[in-house]
């Protein structure tokens, strides 16, 4: 990613506030003007630095706003920006709506607008959800952006609604309306009736060439209503105002063919610049391990974002009370977003239904008490600095390159889920043992699990393979498929259904350690039946639960490009135990994958101690460790070549003012000499080696 623009993003020296507020549309214009002025007063107390501002948001939602009730929000939020900019605030708008984010009983406003529905792949239409591709929608949705940008807001936003999937109570979601075949039918020069065309597009196998074609068509309409949208608002503000787009899960937009770099391109229309919103974290109550997935999606949103691209997630809960989520775990996603050098945070902390912001005195509380270890990382992290850990590779296309089976292909909705491929349970299993990831595609050791492979050309895969590469069973047997047994020290591999009737298909149930331990696998759908070469290592093996051998559970081989290569047999990551022999096992594996030159540190000491791990400019180390779990634990750090150099150490606990801690360090690494209580963070900082 390149470095950080210092005119457009200056060196951070806190962490930037955007709270996001909805004031109510109100028949006396003073009610609003009493709301916004409670709400620039609580923005004071707190350190808010833009207040963005929700129209028709939630339970204030009538369907697409046109009319007298678009000209009262126009109005309240009018006079809204007009006290908060007096108070010295910065803001943003953000519509509730796009095409629509459920028909939760908002039926028949379509109809009255002349909208054409979303239509599901079972042909199911939407009653208040619209086509991307429907030209009255177009038209309304440039027109109201267009008239809001008038009013002086900073960033206008496209909510998370901007997609095809996700569009209760469509399955799956839509994209398969008539105007939307029509457009199919011109790419591909022929009719194509919507249950073919979804046939071919969820077929086992091979993925059908329509797949990919439907992808484009479905870019091509989402790409150019964000160009109209951004240019309206860049000519309709005098260039004063940019337009954000709030996002989901890369996984389910590749689905959709979005091409992330294109569609920055097309939102930075007219002023060169956009903004996002990343969605990265649950929006209730989350077991702290879920921390790792907080961690990985940032990274990789981070390294897809364009220089131009601001960024701020967004830290929701849901539905909208402080009941949802405890302030501890919302803090330790807050400390999240500065980790991962992020422009600002996006507060969605308040009731949307709640009008004034000074009746709940328990958020102001935490955003005040937030702070100070906020801005004692935003002092120290940018999103320019280089993340260090396992690379993850992920590829934008990857849905297009899935190999279906027959029984995910039955059901066209969720044959459609089966697309999305998710690089994060390769991530969680790192993260959540101890081992920094990276989303750098230059990192020494790479992990691919799962159909990803199928994404990456054999340029790609000889490169990988001249370095580590940790494998999960599908990808091995993909590769194996495409000819790179050899270098993999496989000659074969077979993925065996748990549940199928092949001779021998089960039931596998324990990996077995050579020093006696156990692990289990009796939760693996599927498992990969290695046939190693005879220069491979074996280092664990599956049994049968009355003890009989059913192949070995991870091998390793160095290859003849001087690679080396760690392979599962495991073929669902998010389906293996953690315990302590799970560590050892993974420890050992970027250890080898490394080679003789290990650098990375790896954390011990109590479960679920996730790392997260950059280079400063300054030559400095930082080793930030989280703990996920419940129980307090002492980390420990094996850090090759930083172990006996000088440490310093930070405690961040929740909602309290960072402190200095003592460790001690040996000739493996750091200790800590005091408890890292649940969902707070360690911070070790040390000079990087000289080479």
């Amino acid at each position: 990613m390149p470095a950080q623009d210092p005119a457009r993003y200056p060196t951070r020296r806190s962490a930037r506030y955007h709270l996001r507020f909805q004031i109510h549309a109100d028949a006396d214009p003073a009610v609003v003007t009493a709301d916004a002025t409670a709400l620039a007063k609580v923005c004071a107390e707190t350190g808010v630095e833009e207040v963005v501002l929700l129209t028709a948001a939630e339970e204030a939602f009538p369907g697409h706003l046109t009319g007298p009730e678009e000209q009262s929000w126009l109005t309240a939020t009018r006079l809204a920006r007009e006290v908060l900019a007096d108070a010295g605030l910065s803001v943003s708008l953000n519509p509730w709506v796009t095409v629509g984010h459920a028909d939760r009983g908002r039926g028949g406003r379509l109809d009255r607008l002349g909208f054409a529905p979303m239509v599901s792949p079972d042909g199911e239409a939407a009653t208040a959800q619209a086509s991307f591709a429907c030209p009255r929608w177009r038209e309304w949705i440039v027109g109201h952006y267009g008239r809001f940008a008038e009013l002086g807001f900073r960033v206008l936003w496209l909510e998370d609604d901007f997609r095809y999937h996700n569009h209760a109570p469509l399955r799956w979601g839509g994209g398969f309306e008539p105007l939307m075949l029509e457009r199919f039918a011109e790419r591909a020069g022929v009719a194509v009736g919507r249950e073919e065309l979804v046939a071919a597009v969820t077929a086992p196998g091979e993925p059908h060439p329509w797949r990919a074609l439907l992808q484009q068509v479905w870019r091509e309409a989402q790409l150019e209503v964000a160009r109209a949208v951004a240019t309206e608002v860049a000519q309709r503000s005098g260039g004063q105002a940019r337009l954000g787009l709030m996002s989901s899960g890369l996984d389910v937009a590749s689905v959709e063919g979005r091409d992330w770099r294109a569609l920055f391109d097309a939102l930075a229309s007219g002023t060169g610049r956009a903004a996002h919103r990343p969605h990265f974290a649950p929006y209730s109550d989350a077991p702290g391990r879920e921390l790792s997935r907080q961690l990985w999606s940032l990274e990789l949103q981070r390294s897809l974002r364009p220089d131009f691209v601001e960024s701020a997630p967004e830290i929701e809960n849901w539905p909208h009370t402080a009941w949802s989520k405890s302030d501890t775990q919302t803090w330790s996603e807050l400390a999240a977003t500065q980790l991962a050098g992020s422009d600002a945070v996006l507060l969605n902390v308040h009731p949307m239904h709640g009008r004034r912001a000074d009746r709940f005195p328990r958020v102001t509380d935490l955003l005040r008490r937030s702070r100070p270890g906020l801005d004692w990382l935003a002092e120290r992290y940018d999103r320019g600095q280089p993340r260090l850990g396992v690379g993850i590779p992920f590829r934008q296309d990857a849905a297009a390159h899935v190999r279906l089976d027959a029984r995910q292909a039955a059901d066209p909705a969720t044959a459609l889920d089966a697309l999305a491929v998710d690089p994060a349970p390769a991530a969680d299993l790192l993260l959540r043992y101890g081992v920094p990831v990276t989303a750098a595609a230059d990192a020494p050791v790479q992990a691919v699990f799962g159909q990803l492979v199928e994404a990456l050309d054999d340029a790609e895969v000889s490169r990988l393979l001249r370095g580590g590469l940790l494998l999960d069973g599908v990808a091995a047997e993909a590769l194996v498929r495409r000819g790179f047994g050899p270098l993999l020290g496989l000659e074969a591999v077979a993925l065996v259904d748990r549940e199928s009737d092949l001779e021998g298909a089960g039931p596998y149930a324990e990996e077995h350690l050579p020093g006696g331990e156990v692990l289990s696998v009796n939760m693996q759908p599927a498992l990969a039946r290695l046939g190693q070469l005879p220069d491979a290592d074996v280092w664990t093996q599956i049994r049968t639960p009355d003890g009989q051998p059913w192949g070995a559970g991870r091998t390793a081989f160095r290859n003849s490009l001087g690679g080396r290569v760690v392979v599962l047999a495991a073929t669902d990551a998010t389906l293996l135990p953690y315990d302590d022999a799970g560590q050892r096992l993974v420890h050992g594996a970027v250890r080898f994958l490394e080679g003789d030159a290990p650098r990375l540190p790896l954390v011990s000491g109590g479960p679920y101690l996730m790392p997260y791990h950059i280079r400063a400019a300054d030559g400095v180390l930082r080793l930030a460790i989280a703990n996920g779990s419940a129980d307090p634990a002492r980390p420990v750090v094996d850090w090759p070549r930083n172990g006996a150099q000088h440490v310093d150490a930070t405690l961040l606990l929740p909602l309290a003012e960072p402190r200095p801690t003592p460790i001690t360090v040996d000739p493996q690494g750091p200790r800590a000499a005091e408890e890292l209580p649940h969902r707070a963070w360690l911070v070790l900082e040390a000079a990087a080696p000289t080479e």
